[in-house]
């Protein structure tokens, strides 16, 4: 009995606790609804409200003439808040609004539209999605007319959510110059280099998150508008640019190379008018812009041909030589401790002048005067590369710019071959923009300015930064040796590796490069090919480079290659610039004597040279009282100086006619031949050198 009453009490026990606990949870679900509901709701509320960031419209590029390379065009997406508008409105627009939405996107029917606008409204839904298609500006205004859209935000509900995208109004033209800039911030080219002004500055503005995750913007007393991006104004010239891109394609595809890449400056004020960077598609067809070859990392290489310039200029400057000096380039062979250093012609040049030596590219002659020159003191030649501003960065506009490598004398890797092959531009790296950079510099008189790109940064009409022409050095050489330097440019056209460019209309300047393509630690049979220089050469106003990789076909080298590109890319600027016209008419109608290779009249009879300059009115001077002369040059003047030899050696009849050549060399008992035409270019017996009489001396005219 005793156990029963015990566990009567403790099932009354248990009723009694699962009815306290039922009344608690009653009474709590009653003062969260009746006394707390409100807090509750606020706090939800809170929850699915936050202030979000409201992007600003980003900035225009422009090119130099006000052109739009990229600018942001408003798109937008379509929603409404159905709860939105009087029983009245909608009922009697609906069905005209579905119809027309139905035919705008045409995915789906008229009585589906109304379904669906009608079925939120019944659930309280605040934002509704009507179709997830972008549309342009004009669409906007037209559906802005619409049955109750035509009421607005407030009195329709219609939401139009406005999204920026970047266009492009010549599509991909000068694409990785203007680059872009994706999700996270990383991009390339001008949308990423000046991305702080571009951005603006983004807004805030409070949404309301909504069932499926989406964020419905609110109308907000404290949202705070963004700031627009500032514009850009770059110094590009499209019609330039698309020259340059399309003479580009065009020798890519003909050769089918690997890649190419061209640089147009304007010579005074370092502005860049065009880049164009082209490579192979990874199918292997077709070409597209993927990396900036002309002034990235990417782009460093061994330059080649086109650095003898450089190694010109020390020579000249260390006033050793001048450009009538006799170089032997003997076969076209040279052996340099345990290398061979060879000439791109079978069996080589021979004997040389110095001009020769550059206008023909013979890497033997200028690897001969370097290593004679500075061979001993190689950092001396190092300080020339220093001078010009060959071992360092530019700072350049855009990021991402290449670091020239260079070896130095003082660390392990240097040998003794390292400073010849040095000097035909073989174990150093440089962009194209930095070796363009020193062309510019030769054509400018010895200046050296700063490539530019952008020129300004303005929002509206107010400038809000202005990019001048900047000098880097003003001075890279003396004003002889700019003069020389410029004089050898144009010979090389006039008579060198790139003479297939010469043209009446105009005159060019330039050098030819061609390096062999280094992989795997070996150098092969693919070639780098280039082509630095400027126009008109007398005047110049431009300078280019262009350089081709790995061509197919014979003669890969870079005046077949590269230099016919530059001389389109010159004829279709100097045809479109009335400026370089205009000056080029002027230049024509007092045409300026070379001074340097005058010495086509450089050696003769004393007086009937200064006759003939006299009548051209060169400035001309002799002291002495000998019949027979040469020229130096000094001061825009030509001085006459002796050429009498101690007899009996052999007289230096080098510039000389070949009828003066054979009056002296035979009155000396020596037995003359000869080939070619033209005035005497070299001689088999060196000056100064003791000969047997009736010993035959050769002659070659040129």
């Amino acid at each position: 009995m005793n156990i029963k009453k015990s566990i009567l009490l403790r099932v009354r026990l248990s009723f009694l606790v699962v009815s306290l606990i039922a009344a608690t949870i009653f009474y709590r679900i009653g003062t969260i609804q009746l006394v707390e509901g409100e807090k509750w709701r606020q706090m939800s509320e809170d929850i699915n409200l936050q202030y979000r960031p409201v992007k600003a419209t980003r900035g225009n590029i422009y090119s130099a003439d006000g052109s739009l390379l990229a600018t942001s065009l408003p798109f937008y997406r379509v929603a409404m808040d159905p709860s939105i508008g009087s029983g009245t409105t909608l009922k009697s627009g609906v069905d005209s609004l579905s119809i027309k939405l139905s035919r705008f996107y045409g995915d789906r029917s008229a009585a589906s539209y109304k379904r669906m606008i009608l079925d939120a409204r019944n659930q309280g839904k605040k934002y509704l999605i009507l179709n997830r298609k972008q549309i342009g500006y004009q669409e906007k205004l037209e559906m802005m007319t619409w049955p109750i859209f035509r009421e607005g935000r407030m009195g329709g509900g219609v939401i139009f959510e406005k999204i920026d995208k970047r266009y492009r109004p010549f599509k991909n033209l000068a694409g990785r110059t203007v680059g872009f800039l994706n999700e996270d911030q990383y991009g390339v080219g001008l949308e990423y280099s000046f991305n702080e002004y571009l951005e603006g500055r983004n807004g805030e503005a409070l949404f309301q998150k909504i069932a499926g995750g989406s964020w419905k913007p609110l109308h907000d007393a404290e949202d705070i508008k963004p700031t627009d991006g500032y514009d850009i104004v770059t110094t590009l010239d499209v019609n330039i640019q698309d020259v340059a891109e399309s003479a580009l394609l065009r020798q890519l595809m003909n050769k089918d190379a690997a890649y190419g890449a061209v640089i147009v400056m304007e010579v005074n004020t370092g502005h860049i008018k065009a880049i164009a960077n082209l490579q192979k598609n990874k199918n292997g067809y077709g070409y597209g812009e993927y990396y900036n070859f002309a002034v990235a990392e990417q782009g460093l290489t061994e330059p080649g041909s086109t650095f003898k310039l450089l190694s010109m200029l020390a020579l000249l400057e260390e006033g050793k030589i001048n450009l009538q000096d006799s170089i032997d380039t003997g076969n076209g062979t040279y052996k340099f401790y345990d290398r061979f250093m060879r000439d791109a012609r079978n069996g080589g040049y021979g004997k040389l002048t110095v001009r020769e030596v550059f206008e023909k590219s013979s890497n033997v002659g200028i690897s001969k005067m370097i290593h004679e020159h500075f061979g001993h003191q190689p950092h001396r030649f190092m300080e020339y590369i220093k001078n010009v501003k060959l071992d360092q960065p530019l700072g350049f506009q855009l990021k991402g710019e290449g670091v020239p490598y260079f070896k130095k004398p003082e660390e392990n890797d240097w040998y003794g071959t390292t400073l010849p092959w040095m000097s035909i531009g073989y174990e150093l790296k440089v962009t194209p923009l930095q070796t363009l950079a020193f062309y510019n510099a030769i054509a400018n008189g010895g200046k050296l300015v700063k490539p530019i790109i952008v020129k300004e940064i303005s929002r509206g009409n107010v400038v809000e930064k202005r990019f001048q022409p900047e000098t880097i050095k003003r001075k890279i050489a003396s004003e002889k040796t700019i003069n020389q330097l410029q004089r050898l440019l144009k010979g090389v056209v006039d008579r060198g590796t790139a003479r297939n460019i010469k043209n009446e209309t105009y005159s060019i300047a330039g050098k030819t490069g061609t390096a062999q393509k280094l992989e795997n630690g070996r150098y092969t049979q693919k070639y780098f090919t280039s082509f630095a220089g400027y126009f008109p050469a007398d005047q110049p106003k431009y300078s280019a480079i262009i350089v081709i990789d790995s061509p197919k076909g014979f003669n890969a080298y870079g005046g077949d290659i590269s230099a016919p590109v530059f001389r389109e890319i010159a004829d279709k600027i100097y045809a479109q610039d009335m400026a370089v016209q205009e000056n080029q008419r002027t230049d024509n109608k007092q045409p300026e004597v070379d001074l340097e290779t005058f010495p086509y009249i450089r050696a003769g009879n004393v007086e009937e040279l200064r006759m003939i300059c006299n009548s051209m009115g060169i400035s001309n001077h002799y002291s002495g009282n000998e019949t027979w002369v040469q020229s130096t040059v000094s001061n825009k003047a030509i001085h006459w100086v002796s050429n009498a030899v101690e007899a009996p050696t052999v007289p230096d009849v080098t510039g000389m006619t070949l009828r003066d050549a054979i009056y002296i060399l035979e009155n000396k008992g020596l037995r003359v031949q000869y080939s070619g035409r033209g005035r005497v270019a070299s001689q088999s017996l060196s000056k100064g050198s003791a000969f047997r009489k009736d010993q035959v001396i050769k002659l070659t005219l040129s």
